[in-house]
Protein backbone atom coordinates (compact mmCIF):
# COMPACT_ATOMS: atom_id res chain seq x y z
CA UNK A 1 0.00 0.00 0.00
CA UNK A 2 1.70 3.26 -1.17
CA UNK A 3 1.86 5.95 1.33
CA UNK A 4 0.34 9.22 0.68
CA UNK A 5 2.70 12.46 -0.05
CA UNK A 6 2.17 15.07 3.10
CA UNK A 7 1.08 18.09 1.76
CA UNK A 8 3.84 20.15 0.47
CA UNK A 9 2.38 23.74 1.74
CA UNK A 10 2.21 21.84 5.69
CA UNK A 11 5.92 20.84 5.39
CA UNK A 12 7.00 24.25 4.49
CA UNK A 13 7.50 26.86 7.00
CA UNK A 14 8.09 29.38 4.39
CA UNK A 15 4.47 28.45 3.07
CA UNK A 16 2.98 30.60 5.81
CA UNK A 17 5.41 33.67 5.24
CA UNK A 18 3.34 36.63 2.70
CA UNK A 19 4.45 39.09 0.73
CA UNK A 20 1.11 40.99 1.96
CA UNK A 21 2.10 40.97 5.84
CA UNK A 22 5.07 43.76 5.18
CA UNK A 23 2.50 46.30 5.03
CA UNK A 24 1.34 45.20 8.44
CA UNK A 25 4.53 46.81 10.64
CA UNK A 26 4.46 49.77 7.71
CA UNK A 27 0.89 50.39 8.68
CA UNK A 28 1.61 50.16 12.48
CA UNK A 29 4.06 52.11 12.55
CA UNK A 30 3.06 55.02 10.89
CA UNK A 31 -0.08 54.83 12.14
CA UNK A 32 1.11 55.22 15.45
CA UNK A 33 3.91 58.26 14.77
CA UNK A 34 0.88 59.82 12.73
CA UNK A 35 -1.62 59.69 15.75
CA UNK A 36 1.67 60.83 18.17
CA UNK A 37 2.03 63.76 15.35
CA UNK A 38 -1.62 64.29 15.54
CA UNK A 39 -1.46 64.80 19.41
CA UNK A 40 1.65 66.95 19.55
CA UNK A 41 2.11 68.55 16.11
CA UNK A 42 3.44 71.75 16.12
CA UNK A 43 4.02 73.65 12.49
CA UNK A 44 7.29 74.97 13.97
CA UNK A 45 9.00 72.10 14.57
CA UNK A 46 10.10 72.66 10.90
CA UNK A 47 12.23 75.17 11.99
CA UNK A 48 14.85 73.00 14.03
CA UNK A 49 14.63 70.10 11.53
CA UNK A 50 16.51 71.49 8.80
CA UNK A 51 19.76 70.83 6.73
CA UNK A 52 22.87 72.10 7.60
CA UNK A 53 26.11 72.07 5.76
CA UNK A 54 27.20 68.45 7.34
CA UNK A 55 23.86 67.16 7.63
CA UNK A 56 24.70 65.19 4.18
CA UNK A 57 27.79 63.82 5.57
CA UNK A 58 26.12 62.61 8.61
CA UNK A 59 23.35 61.05 6.88
CA UNK A 60 26.47 58.96 4.45
CA UNK A 61 27.49 57.95 7.85
CA UNK A 62 24.57 56.78 9.14
CA UNK A 63 24.17 54.70 5.77
CA UNK A 64 27.72 53.38 6.59
CA UNK A 65 26.86 52.67 9.77
CA UNK A 66 23.74 50.17 9.10
CA UNK A 67 26.15 49.00 6.01
CA UNK A 68 28.57 48.09 8.62
CA UNK A 69 25.99 46.36 10.73
CA UNK A 70 25.04 44.05 7.82
CA UNK A 71 28.95 43.18 6.95
CA UNK A 72 29.24 42.01 10.47
CA UNK A 73 26.82 39.69 10.19
CA UNK A 74 27.88 38.27 6.76
CA UNK A 75 31.49 37.70 8.39
CA UNK A 76 29.95 35.89 11.26
CA UNK A 77 27.67 33.82 9.25
CA UNK A 78 30.78 33.08 6.51
CA UNK A 79 32.80 32.39 9.67
CA UNK A 80 30.53 29.59 10.99
CA UNK A 81 29.54 27.90 7.72
CA UNK A 82 33.60 27.20 7.34
CA UNK A 83 33.54 27.87 4.14
CA UNK A 84 30.46 26.49 2.68
CA UNK A 85 28.86 29.49 1.74
CA UNK A 86 30.16 32.33 -0.65
CA UNK A 87 29.76 36.10 -0.23
CA UNK A 88 26.94 36.14 -2.28
CA UNK A 89 24.54 33.21 -0.72
CA UNK A 90 25.70 34.76 2.90
CA UNK A 91 24.56 38.29 1.93
CA UNK A 92 21.20 36.33 0.56
CA UNK A 93 21.08 34.75 3.70
CA UNK A 94 21.47 37.84 6.00
CA UNK A 95 18.70 40.03 3.74
CA UNK A 96 15.88 37.54 3.62
CA UNK A 97 16.24 36.61 7.79
CA UNK A 98 16.21 40.29 8.30
CA UNK A 99 13.14 40.63 6.33
CA UNK A 100 11.49 37.78 7.79
CA UNK A 101 12.29 39.47 11.50
CA UNK A 102 10.91 42.71 10.14
CA UNK A 103 7.38 41.11 9.43
CA UNK A 104 7.39 38.88 12.56
CA UNK A 105 7.14 39.64 16.34
CA UNK A 106 10.15 40.86 18.31
CA UNK A 107 9.82 37.67 20.35
CA UNK A 108 10.22 35.80 17.33
CA UNK A 109 12.15 37.26 14.85
CA UNK A 110 13.59 35.16 11.27
CA UNK A 111 15.23 32.50 13.44
CA UNK A 112 12.32 30.04 12.96
CA UNK A 113 12.84 29.94 9.29
CA UNK A 114 16.42 30.88 9.18
CA UNK A 115 17.17 27.50 9.08
CA UNK A 116 15.51 26.67 6.19
CA UNK A 117 17.02 29.95 4.51
CA UNK A 118 20.82 28.24 5.06
CA UNK A 119 20.15 24.66 4.25
CA UNK A 120 18.40 25.54 0.79
CA UNK A 121 21.57 27.60 0.01
CA UNK A 122 23.62 24.04 0.39
CA UNK A 123 23.96 23.23 3.62
CA UNK A 124 22.87 20.04 5.68
CA UNK A 125 19.84 20.80 7.90
CA UNK A 126 21.88 19.51 11.25
CA UNK A 127 24.52 21.83 10.25
CA UNK A 128 22.38 25.12 9.10
CA UNK A 129 20.40 24.06 12.57
CA UNK A 130 23.80 24.37 14.02
CA UNK A 131 24.48 28.03 12.69
CA UNK A 132 21.52 29.50 13.28
CA UNK A 133 21.87 28.12 16.93
CA UNK A 134 24.78 29.68 16.85
CA UNK A 135 24.23 33.17 15.93
CA UNK A 136 21.61 33.11 18.23
CA UNK A 137 23.82 32.41 21.05
CA UNK A 138 26.36 35.12 20.25
CA UNK A 139 23.26 37.91 19.59
CA UNK A 140 22.05 37.09 23.18
CA UNK A 141 25.36 36.77 24.54
CA UNK A 142 26.27 40.29 23.15
CA UNK A 143 23.21 42.07 25.13
CA UNK A 144 23.73 40.05 28.31
CA UNK A 145 27.71 40.99 28.70
CA UNK A 146 27.13 44.80 27.46
CA UNK A 147 24.22 45.53 29.76
CA UNK A 148 26.35 44.76 33.26
CA UNK A 149 28.65 46.94 31.46
CA UNK A 150 27.09 49.77 31.15
CA UNK A 151 25.76 50.14 33.97
CA UNK A 152 29.24 50.26 35.04
CA UNK A 153 29.70 53.40 33.00
CA UNK A 154 26.65 54.90 32.98
CA UNK A 155 24.24 55.33 36.37
CA UNK A 156 21.07 53.84 36.80
CA UNK A 157 19.38 57.07 37.07
CA UNK A 158 20.94 58.73 34.04
CA UNK A 159 20.07 55.41 31.77
CA UNK A 160 16.50 54.98 32.94
CA UNK A 161 15.63 58.48 33.96
CA UNK A 162 14.77 57.03 37.85
CA UNK A 163 17.45 55.72 40.55
CA UNK A 164 17.36 51.92 41.34
CA UNK A 165 17.40 52.63 45.26
CA UNK A 166 14.26 54.37 44.93
CA UNK A 167 11.16 52.13 45.21
CA UNK A 168 9.87 54.06 42.54
CA UNK A 169 12.18 52.11 39.84
CA UNK A 170 10.34 48.69 39.99
CA UNK A 171 7.22 50.92 38.85
CA UNK A 172 9.10 52.67 36.22
CA UNK A 173 7.68 51.05 32.75
CA UNK A 174 10.80 51.56 30.63
CA UNK A 175 12.70 49.76 33.27
CA UNK A 176 10.44 46.83 33.74
CA UNK A 177 10.32 46.23 29.95
CA UNK A 178 14.33 46.20 30.27
CA UNK A 179 13.88 43.99 33.18
CA UNK A 180 11.78 41.52 31.68
CA UNK A 181 13.54 41.75 28.41
CA UNK A 182 17.11 40.93 29.88
CA UNK A 183 15.56 38.28 32.29
CA UNK A 184 14.14 36.39 29.01
CA UNK A 185 17.62 36.46 27.21
CA UNK A 186 19.25 35.40 29.99
CA UNK A 187 16.81 32.62 30.52
CA UNK A 188 17.17 31.56 26.94
CA UNK A 189 20.95 31.67 26.95
CA UNK A 190 21.46 29.22 30.21
CA UNK A 191 18.80 27.07 28.49
CA UNK A 192 20.61 26.92 24.86
CA UNK A 193 24.19 26.66 26.46
CA UNK A 194 23.20 23.56 28.65
CA UNK A 195 21.45 21.66 26.02
CA UNK A 196 24.36 22.67 23.79
CA UNK A 197 27.64 22.28 25.75
CA UNK A 198 26.84 20.55 28.45
CA UNK A 199 24.13 18.13 28.24
CA UNK A 200 21.87 17.74 25.19
CA UNK A 201 20.09 14.61 25.76
CA UNK A 202 18.91 15.80 29.73
CA UNK A 203 17.84 18.82 27.37
CA UNK A 204 15.76 16.74 25.11
CA UNK A 205 14.40 14.00 27.86
CA UNK A 206 13.02 17.71 29.25
CA UNK A 207 11.34 18.88 26.88
CA UNK A 208 9.40 15.95 25.91
CA UNK A 209 8.44 15.90 29.70
CA UNK A 210 7.14 19.62 29.13
CA UNK A 211 5.22 18.37 25.88
CA UNK A 212 3.54 15.39 27.19
CA UNK A 213 1.20 18.22 29.00
CA UNK A 214 -2.30 18.01 27.70
CA UNK A 215 -2.18 21.29 26.27
CA UNK A 216 1.30 21.29 24.75
CA UNK A 217 0.75 17.25 23.53
CA UNK A 218 -0.30 18.31 20.08
CA UNK A 219 3.49 19.76 19.36
CA UNK A 220 5.64 16.93 21.44
CA UNK A 221 6.81 15.36 18.02
CA UNK A 222 8.09 18.53 17.34
CA UNK A 223 9.92 18.49 20.54
CA UNK A 224 11.41 15.36 19.39
CA UNK A 225 12.64 16.67 16.11
CA UNK A 226 13.95 19.87 18.15
CA UNK A 227 15.85 17.62 20.94
CA UNK A 228 17.49 15.50 18.10
CA UNK A 229 18.74 18.47 16.29
CA UNK A 230 20.39 20.10 19.62
CA UNK A 231 22.27 16.51 20.11
CA UNK A 232 23.31 16.93 16.51
CA UNK A 233 24.09 20.47 17.60
CA UNK A 234 25.70 19.81 20.36
CA UNK A 235 28.46 17.21 18.41
CA UNK A 236 29.24 20.29 16.38
CA UNK A 237 29.82 22.88 18.60
CA UNK A 238 32.05 20.18 21.05
CA UNK A 239 34.52 20.36 18.69
CA UNK A 240 35.37 23.77 17.78
CA UNK A 241 38.46 25.92 19.07
CA UNK A 242 38.48 29.15 20.31
CA UNK A 243 39.41 31.32 17.68
CA UNK A 244 36.29 30.00 15.81
CA UNK A 245 34.27 31.84 18.76
CA UNK A 246 36.22 34.09 19.13
CA UNK A 247 36.10 35.40 15.63
CA UNK A 248 32.54 34.85 15.34
CA UNK A 249 31.82 37.24 18.45
CA UNK A 250 33.86 40.12 17.22
CA UNK A 251 31.81 39.91 14.00
CA UNK A 252 28.71 40.02 16.49
CA UNK A 253 29.72 42.94 18.46
CA UNK A 254 31.00 44.98 15.76
CA UNK A 255 27.48 44.07 13.63
CA UNK A 256 25.61 45.54 16.75
CA UNK A 257 27.94 48.48 18.01
CA UNK A 258 27.36 49.64 14.30
CA UNK A 259 23.70 49.81 14.49
CA UNK A 260 23.72 51.85 18.08
CA UNK A 261 26.00 54.46 16.36
CA UNK A 262 22.95 54.87 13.30
CA UNK A 263 21.01 56.87 16.23
CA UNK A 264 24.07 59.11 17.31
CA UNK A 265 25.14 60.13 13.38
CA UNK A 266 20.92 60.82 12.54
CA UNK A 267 20.93 62.79 15.92
CA UNK A 268 23.93 64.91 14.57
CA UNK A 269 22.94 65.71 11.09
CA UNK A 270 20.45 68.24 12.44
CA UNK A 271 21.95 69.03 16.07
CA UNK A 272 24.41 69.57 18.20
CA UNK A 273 24.39 66.56 20.71
CA UNK A 274 26.54 65.56 23.79
CA UNK A 275 26.06 62.68 26.18
CA UNK A 276 27.06 60.02 23.08
CA UNK A 277 27.64 57.26 25.15
CA UNK A 278 24.75 57.44 26.90
CA UNK A 279 22.40 57.38 23.91
CA UNK A 280 24.55 54.34 22.87
CA UNK A 281 23.43 52.93 26.49
CA UNK A 282 19.79 53.81 25.85
CA UNK A 283 19.72 51.85 22.76
CA UNK A 284 20.36 49.08 23.96
CA UNK A 285 18.15 48.89 26.78
CA UNK A 286 15.66 49.89 23.72
CA UNK A 287 16.40 46.92 22.08
CA UNK A 288 16.50 44.83 25.12
CA UNK A 289 13.16 46.06 25.95
CA UNK A 290 11.50 45.75 21.70
CA UNK A 291 11.77 41.82 22.66
CA UNK A 292 8.06 41.75 24.39
CA UNK A 293 6.86 44.06 21.67
CA UNK A 294 4.20 41.82 20.06
CA UNK A 295 4.19 43.59 16.52
CA UNK A 296 5.80 43.03 13.74
CA UNK A 297 9.50 43.92 14.07
CA UNK A 298 8.48 46.07 16.71
CA UNK A 299 6.44 48.29 14.70
CA UNK A 300 4.71 51.13 16.72
CA UNK A 301 5.99 50.18 19.81
CA UNK A 302 9.75 51.18 18.64
CA UNK A 303 8.73 54.49 17.27
CA UNK A 304 7.15 54.96 20.87
CA UNK A 305 10.23 54.03 22.96
CA UNK A 306 12.09 55.94 20.84
CA UNK A 307 10.60 59.36 21.77
CA UNK A 308 10.65 58.33 25.55
CA UNK A 309 13.76 57.16 25.84
CA UNK A 310 15.68 59.50 22.80
CA UNK A 311 13.64 62.40 22.99
CA UNK A 312 15.72 64.21 26.30
CA UNK A 313 18.44 64.58 24.25
CA UNK A 314 17.20 66.35 21.10
CA UNK A 315 18.16 69.92 21.79
CA UNK A 316 15.06 71.83 21.39
CA UNK A 317 12.40 73.85 23.38
CA UNK A 318 10.55 71.68 25.69
CA UNK A 319 7.33 72.89 24.23
CA UNK A 320 7.99 71.25 20.85
CA UNK A 321 10.13 68.39 21.77
CA UNK A 322 7.40 65.62 21.43
CA UNK A 323 6.84 66.76 17.70
CA UNK A 324 10.69 66.82 16.94
CA UNK A 325 11.12 63.36 18.76
CA UNK A 326 8.36 62.09 16.67
CA UNK A 327 10.02 63.15 13.19
CA UNK A 328 13.30 61.76 14.46
CA UNK A 329 12.04 58.38 15.14
CA UNK A 330 10.12 57.96 11.76
CA UNK A 331 13.98 59.03 10.35
CA UNK A 332 15.37 56.49 12.42
CA UNK A 333 13.46 53.69 11.38
CA UNK A 334 13.27 55.17 7.38
CA UNK A 335 16.66 54.65 7.81
CA UNK A 336 17.10 50.93 10.18
CA UNK A 337 14.16 49.41 9.54
CA UNK A 338 11.55 49.85 6.12
CA UNK A 339 15.41 49.30 3.92
CA UNK A 340 14.40 45.61 4.87
CA UNK A 341 11.04 45.26 4.20
CA UNK A 342 11.78 47.07 0.45
CA UNK A 343 14.82 44.46 -0.03
CA UNK A 344 13.32 41.23 1.40
CA UNK A 345 9.93 42.13 -1.00
CA UNK A 346 12.29 41.96 -4.20
CA UNK A 347 14.66 39.14 -3.10
CA UNK A 348 12.11 36.53 -0.82
CA UNK A 349 9.83 35.76 -4.15
CA UNK A 350 12.94 35.28 -7.03
CA UNK A 351 14.62 32.86 -4.07
CA UNK A 352 11.50 30.76 -3.17
CA UNK A 353 10.77 30.75 -7.27
CA UNK A 354 14.58 29.41 -7.54
CA UNK A 355 14.77 27.00 -4.43
CA UNK A 356 10.77 25.64 -4.78
CA UNK A 357 9.88 26.51 -7.79
CA UNK A 358 10.50 22.98 -9.16
CA UNK A 359 9.75 20.65 -6.01
CA UNK A 360 6.26 19.71 -6.76
CA UNK A 361 7.47 18.17 -10.00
Amino acid sequence: MSRKRPNQQTENPLSKIKLSRAIYPIIIGLGVVGYMFYREFDPSVFTYISMAKWSFLWFFVALILMAFRDIGYIVRLLVLAEGQLTLKQAFRVVMLWEFTSAITPSAIGGTSVAILYVNKEGISVGRSSAIVMATSLLDELYFLLMFPLLLLFVKTDILFGVSLTDEVAFANELFTFALVGYLLKLLYVIVLSYGLFFNPRGLKWLMLMVFKLPILRRWKHGANDAGTEIIENSREFKVKPFGFWFKSFLATAFSWTSRYWVVNALLLAFFTVSDHFVIFARQLVMWIMMLVSPTPGGSGFAEFVFTRFLGEFIPVEPAILGTVAIAMALIWRLATYYPYLVIGAIMFPRWIKSKFGNEEN
